[in-house]
């Protein structure tokens, strides 16, 4: 797959199959929406091409809200190489960008840049100047400028619609497992080994601390059964998202325990998955209370990965 870090880097000789979209989480949905645009690219002997923006559209239209991701840029570029696509596009999003009309961007954007055969869209697809445009305008445009339009319908699971705010709900309510369930894979924090304080080295569950993207969602306070990749090994853990308020912590932390690993990971990227939560994060009487606790978190993970 070929990174394109503007929509002004990218030329085409050849026709295009397109789509378009932020993409957030990369979801079921998205996924299908993906297969079939690599299906029509193979059909039509066309390249493929994902147009997405970064930052995301609400971030800079709607600076004072504290918009959270489910993906880093960095994590969304892996999501859409692993789906099989040619060419992704990040194109910066602003507000000079978000005043182009409909025709202009279909012109000059997805005609003459673009260079597009076909687009495949999302059943909620609106786009250009305050996102007025419809479907219905897109295939009128096809027409005018000689490309194919085709929409694909919404994915429900459990009879609910998969989207990406509904999955940044779930995660922000403790709902891990539905979370998984609408993105197709564990939910995943991709960060950098920090220097804690290591209060858990000296009760026996040392942690390694996460540093992420300050715009990456962080679930819901509470311990985690997780994984992650060490040395090309599978290695399991524990995770600890919140304030630690048995030791009187006062500001939010991603601690990971692994099991079973002796390791120096200072400054290294982990892309740490999250399979199942364990329990709420509690405040207990003290450090004792806590390390038998600890001890059951570890039994509990341990028998969650040894049912699957």
């Amino acid at each position: 797959m070929k990174i394109f870090n503007a929509i002004q880097e990218f030329s085409s000789p050849a026709k295009t199959v397109v789509t378009l979209g932020t993409f957030d989480g990369v979801h079921l949905g998205h996924r299908r929406l993906l297969d079939k645009l690599i299906k029509n690219g193979k059909e039509l002997g066309c390249p493929t091409a994902v147009l997405t923006f970064f930052p995301h559209p609400r971030m800079v239209l709607q600076p004072d809200a504290d918009v959270k991701m489910l993906n880093t840029i960095t994590e969304k570029a892996a999501l859409l190489e692993e789906s099989g696509i040619d060419n992704l596009i990040i194109h910066p999003f602003s507000r000079e960008f978000s005043r182009l009309t409909a025709e202009d961007f279909v012109k000059d954007i997805l005609v003459k840049r673009l260079n597009i055969a076909k687009i495949i869209i999302g059943h909620d697809h609106r786009f250009g100047r305050n996102r007025t445009a419809t479907t219905e305008d897109l295939v009128r445009m096809g027409k005018e400028f000689g490309f194919e339009v085709e929409q694909i319908t919404a994915l429900d699971v459990d009879d609910i619609t998969v989207s990406s705010t509904k999955i940044r709900h779930a995660l922000t309510d403790g709902q891990l497992d539905i979370a998984n369930n609408y993105l197709g894979y564990p939910y995943f924090i991709t960060g950098t080994v920090t220097t804690g304080k290591q209060l858990g080295r000296t009760i026996g569950y040392p942690t390694a601390n996460i540093a992420t993207e300050d715009y990456k969602l962080i679930p819901n306070k509470g311990v985690y059964a997780v994984s992650a990749l060490i040395n090309n090994t599978t290695v399991y853990g524990m995770m600890n998202i919140g304030t630690r308020p048995t030791v009187d912590g006062t500001h939010q932390t991603i601690e990971v325990n692994f099991f079973d690993l002796d390791a120096n990971l200072y400054d290294t990227e982990l892309k740490i998955s999250l399979h199942h939560r364990l329990r709420n994060e509690q405040k207990f009487d003290g450090i004792e209370a806590l390390k038998i606790q600890l001890a059951k978190d570890k039994q509990n993970a341990i028998a969650y990965f040894n049912q699957q």
